[in-house]
């Protein structure tokens, strides 16, 4: 895994070891970025369920001012450190080692997210408790872009009880990005 553009481009990044996590592919991020880039510019961006951290990382060398990343694995959290140290992100990198709910109750009121990235387990509806909390939240403003990697089994019909509209939706083989804003 590496960053595809910006100021770290071409720099391979560590990866969590073992099966824990699921990096995402350059293919998949490159494709990912074309699509959110004007979002990320200036923006704060938040990375949940951060793994390696590549997502939050790719944001930050495309010019995102700071993005925060949240995992509760110590190993994703060294991962992450290690990442931002061998890019020379680590000053507008902020990495918070918890349960994703929690840090999410944390930032509450410190921060005003851009851009916020999840990649929970699959099919654990992890997503749905994230989504719960967000469309509750100070984090968000009106134009804050949510960006969900689930299993392309995954179901979000209940967005729109939830306030949000989708703006759009990008399958892969297994797994799809919805991308979301406020309704």
């Amino acid at each position: 895994m590496r960053v595809i553009a910006g100021t770290a481009k071409r720099l391979q990044l560590k990866t969590v070891p073992g099966l824990h996590t699921r990096p995402i592919s350059d293919r998949v991020k490159e494709t990912l970025f074309n699509m959110i880039s004007a979002d990320v510019v200036d923006g704060v961006f938040l990375d949940l369920f951060a793994g390696s951290g590549g997502v939050g990382i790719e944001a930050l060398s495309r010019g995102a001012k700071e993005a925060v990343f949240v995992d509760n694995n110590a190993q994703a959290i060294a991962c992450i450190r290690d990442n931002l140290g061998h890019t020379k992100l680590e000053k507008r990198g902020f990495v918070l080692q918890q349960d994703v709910l929690h840090a999410l109750r944390k930032l509450e009121g410190h921060k005003i997210c851009d851009v916020i990235y999840l990649d929970p387990p699959y099919n654990q509806g992890l997503e749905k408790q994230v989504l719960l909390y967000l469309a509750n939240s100070k984090l968000i403003h009106q134009d804050t872009l949510i960006i969900v990697e689930a299993s392309k089994e995954t179901s979000f019909d209940y967005i729109i009880e939830l306030g949000f509209e989708l703006v759009k939706e990008k399958v892969y083989k297994t797994s799809k990005h919805i991308f979301l804003r406020e309704g």
